[in-house]
């Protein structure tokens, strides 16, 4: 003769607390990435999709009290506006900072711009570009 067994049928009952708990981690989870997700796509539009202007260092020639740049700009054949180098001193202190504007049609240009010091810098530094 057999003994009914105490041990309720797995899944008949519906889900255990611990299931319930790991299904709504999860949920908040997917709805967390998605959240992020997005969040990176918008600044990364407005970024990259809204910057009329960008520019880079080529290379940089460090007077007694100034810092002649050669900056390489590209922008929208109708876009103004201005780029902001500084230069630091060796102990970290800024000793320049000036903004260059672009306004010419052409989508690049390069040029050398000379940044008055207050004493010798070491570093020539593109802060960033906007439109006017």
């Amino acid at each position: 003769m057999s003994t009914a067994s105490t041990k309720v049928p797995e899944g008949r009952y519906g889900r255990s607390s611990d299931e319930r708990a790991d299904h709504k981690l999860r949920i908040i989870g997917a709805v967390l990435a998605a959240v992020l997700l997005a969040l990176v796509g918008y600044f990364a539009y407005h970024y990259v999709g809204q910057n009329k202007i960008s520019a880079e260092v080529i290379t940089f020639d460090v007077q007694q009290n100034s810092v002649k740049v050669h900056l390489e700009v590209h922008k929208d054949a109708d876009a103004t506006g201005y780029c902001t180098v500084r230069s630091q001193a060796e102990n970290g202190s800024e000793v320049g900072r000036a903004d260059f504007h672009f306004d010419t049609h052409a989508t690049r240009i390069d040029k050398v711009v000379t940044l008055r010091t207050t004493s010798k810098g070491t570093t020539a530094e593109l802060l960033g570009c906007h439109a006017d």
